[in-house]
């Protein structure tokens, strides 16, 4: 009887050994969540989190953002978020404020492009009446005339504001030289012409119209079981009505693709600095070029030692920071290269950032730059996972863009097999050559013969109504 016994220990044994031997599995960026839907339509993902008494919500109302707007009222996205915010007709935005105050709690309702969103953070104790204040303020919005009328001032000085600063009023100019009158080339704040022509009645049609469940994704990651949530959940979002009618269209056309180069001057006669951006056709959101385009932006203008901030910045001293980014939507995306000078240093910035497009564009980086990259994303983005915050925000934004929930593994796969022949082709790509907008703010009688070189030059000035 002993073999038989002996044999299974060693068996057992061999089993342990040979499972300690195989490579242990890397932690996923983010756990499979529980999905739920309630009654409404509106679908929600959990993930229960009990090492820290935190809750996180977050949630995206597809077609709620400024990309849905009627073209007559450009800003409404934005103001009808912020009135959101300045309580129910039961509950005044002082009370709203107290009582988020007294909680130690945050929360806020915000829009962007393709979706409003609705965040909201506190103790796992309060997270019931978190969710019940924003419940109430999603459901019966008291969308008073004289919170409007303060709200609306409020944006229209602050546009007036933007274009004091000229590395505010950049991004504004530019946003509209790109898109034109593409729906993404709406402002979110909205310009004085379209506030000054909005009401709070064009508020309230915007949020009926848009605010539905049945196009929202949420998600609760935090120290609260599933049917603790489910059952608060329905007392609370439940209540959101989803319309009889069918949801207004949400999607939005293909982004405008510059066709040669696009050059607007924007005169600002007191400016002592001259600030420019320039920007071409990006990449959708899940692009199997992502990885590669990751790397080669790293490189290229996205950290402190890349090639735009060493050239301009550290060798130069010609700015105090210039950078390249990525921005994705479903539909499309936008790289963007931005800095600023001296007035009379624009040529000679704008000749360097020219000449780096080039040279990525046709050279591509190096293997030493291509391993700097890898290591750089891989040791940099878990990090942006850590936190019930961050795992909300991710799992809603991947919902809401119909991504699998394993994308961020995937992306760190495929950082991890980044070669120089990958960046080359993302640069070739990317980097624009002859069809790009680029926009400068600054004071033209000194840098428009500077400028000159670059092409021919559509000038604006500041003092002109909008942008």
């Amino acid at each position: 009887m002993r073999r038989p016994i002996r044999f299974a220990l060693v068996l057992a044994l061999a089993v342990a050994l040979g499972a300690a031997a195989l490579p242990a599995q890397p932690a996923r960026q983010l756990q499979a969540p529980v999905k739920l839907v309630l009654a409404n339509g509106l679908t929600v993902y959990h993930l229960r989190n009990a090492d820290v008494p935190l809750v996180s919500f977050r949630m995206f109302i597809g077609g709620a953002g400024s990309a849905a707007e009627p073209a007559s009222a450009e800003g409404v996205a934005g103001l009808a978020a912020a009135l959101l915010m300045k309580g129910t007709r039961t509950m005044g935005a002082d009370a709203v404020a107290e009582a988020l105050d007294f909680m130690g709690a945050s929360f806020s309702i915000s829009a962007a492009e393709e979706y409003a969103q609705i965040a909201g953070d506190s103790l796992s104790e309060h997270f019931p009446r978190l969710l019940e204040i924003a419940a109430a303020l999603l459901t019966d919005p008291a969308f008073a005339a004289d919170e409007f009328e303060k709200e609306r001032a409020l944006r229209i000085d602050g546009l007036k504001a933007a274009k004091d600063n000229p590395g505010s009023a950049i991004r504004y100019y530019f946003q509209k030289a790109y898109f034109g009158n593409h729906p993404m080339g709406h402002l979110s704040s909205g310009t004085g012409t379209s506030l000054g022509q909005m009401s709070v009645q064009t508020v309230g049609e915007f949020y009926r119209a848009r605010y539905r469940p049945d196009r929202a994704i949420a998600a609760v990651v935090g120290d609260i079981d599933r049917a603790a949530l489910e059952a608060l959940l329905e007392k609370t979002l439940g209540r959101m009505a989803r319309p009889a009618g069918p949801a207004p269209a949400a999607s939005i056309p293909p982004l405008p693709r510059p066709s040669g180069k696009k050059l607007i001057l924007v005169d600002k006669p007191d400016a002592t600095q001259a600030y420019f951006q320039l920007g071409a056709p990006g990449y959708a959101m899940g692009d199997k070029i992502t990885a590669a385009a990751s790397g080669m932006n790293t490189l290229f203008g996205g950290r402190f030692t890349s090639w735009l901030n060493t050239e301009l910045r550290i060798k130069r001293g010609l700015t105090y920071g210039a950078g390249s980014s990525a921005r994705t939507w479903a539909s499309g995306g936008l790289f963007a290269v931005s800095s600023y000078t001296k007035n009379d240093k624009i040529g000679e910035m704008l000749d360097i950032v020219f000449d780096l497009l080039r040279k990525g564009a046709r050279d591509g980086f190096g293997a030493d730059e291509t391993e700097s990259a890898r290591n750089y994303i891989l040791g940099q983005f878990p990090p942006t996972l850590e936190t019930n915050a961050s795992k909300a925000g991710a799992y809603a934004r991947l919902a809401f863009y119909k991504r699998d929930f394993d994308e961020y593994d995937k992306y760190l796969d495929d950082v991890a097999k980044l070669t120089p022949a990958a960046l080359k082709a993302a640069a070739a790509k990317l980097l624009p050559q002859e069809d790009f907008v680029l926009v400068v703010v600054g004071k033209a009688s000194e840098i428009r013969p500077l400028l000159a070189k670059f092409g021919s030059w559509q000038e604006k000035k500041i003092s002109d109504p909008d942008f």
